[in-house]
C-alpha cells in the first residue's frame, strides 16, 4: 500500500488562517498535520479553517489531531471550521459523531461567509 504524503497550503483570510490539506491523514502522516496546525495556531488567528476537500483518507489518529486543533483554538478563544464535501469523509464524521463537535461546511466560501476579509485592526 502506498502512502500519499499530505501537503499543506496555508493562506490568511483577514484575521483567520485557511489550511488546505491534501493526501492521506493517518498514523504515519498525522504528526505532520499536528505540527502544521501548531505552527498556524501559534500565530494567534481568530479562526482556523481546515479544508479537507483534497484529503482521500483520515484514520482515528488524524481525527485525534483535529480534536486537538479544536481544543487548541478554543483555549485561544478562536474557532475551528472544517470544509468537507466528500461523502465518505462526511460519513466518517457522522459515524464518530464528530459532526456534533466540529463546524462542518461544504465549501470554503461557506466556511468563510461571515468572516471579515480585511485585516484585523
Amino acid at each position: 500500500m502506498t502512502v500519499i504524503e499530505p501537503t499543506f497550503e496555508v493562506a490568511r483570510y483577514g484575521a483567520w488562517a485557511v489550511m488546505r490539506v491534501s493526501g492521506e491523514i493517518d498514523m504515519a502522516t498525522a504528526p505532520k498535520l499536528r505540527q502544521h496546525v501548531q505552527n498556524v495556531t501559534a500565530r494567534g488567528p481568530d479562526g482556523l479553517v481546515l479544508d479537507l476537500d483534497r484529503v482521500d483518507f483520515i484514520d482515528s489518529t488524524g481525527l485525534g489531531v483535529m480534536v486537538g486543533a479544536a481544543k487548541r483554538m478554543r483555549m485561544a478563544e478562536g474557532v475551528l471550521r472544517i470544509v468537507c464535501s466528500q461523502r465518505h469523509l462526511v460519513e466518517l464524521f457522522e459515524l464518530t459523531r464528530l459532526n456534533e463537535v466540529f463546524d462542518l461546511f461544504e465549501t470554503l466560501d461557506d466556511a468563510l461567509a461571515d468572516v471579515p476579509s480585511g485585516e484585523a485592526p
